[in-house]
């Protein structure tokens, strides 16, 4: 079970966009997600009229890695560390660190 999974509201820690919320869009290989309107940059594409798509820059999310990211705690308005439980009928949950809430309803 991973602790970021997608659909997560997050909160980056650290780099150029750090302090910025936004949702997991994907997870990507090797422990690296994107994260909405987090680490935007610029990509040069060429026009391809098979596609239809037209030529120029765009700006999209870049990858970052989960290290740089906490689960946001909505009741505290915090990013939190994450741990796992397992429940007496022996599923598995993530819960908050710091007051062992579960993430996972």
């Amino acid at each position: 079970m991973k602790r970021i999974k997608k659909g997560d509201q997050v909160l980056v820690t650290t780099g150029r966009s750090k302090g910025q919320k936004g949702q997991v869009l994907q997870l990507l290989e090797r422990d690296r997600l994107l994260v909405e309107n987090v680490n935007m940059v610029k990509k040069h594409t060429k026009p391809d009229p098979n596609r239809g798509t037209q030529g120029g820059i765009i700006e999209r999310e870049g990858p970052i890695h989960a290290s740089n990211v906490q689960l946001f705690n909505p009741a505290t308005g915090k990013g939190e560390r994450v741990g796992f439980k397992t429940l007496g009928d022996g599923t598995k949950v993530r819960i908050f660190r710091s007051n062992g809430e579960a993430v996972d309803i």
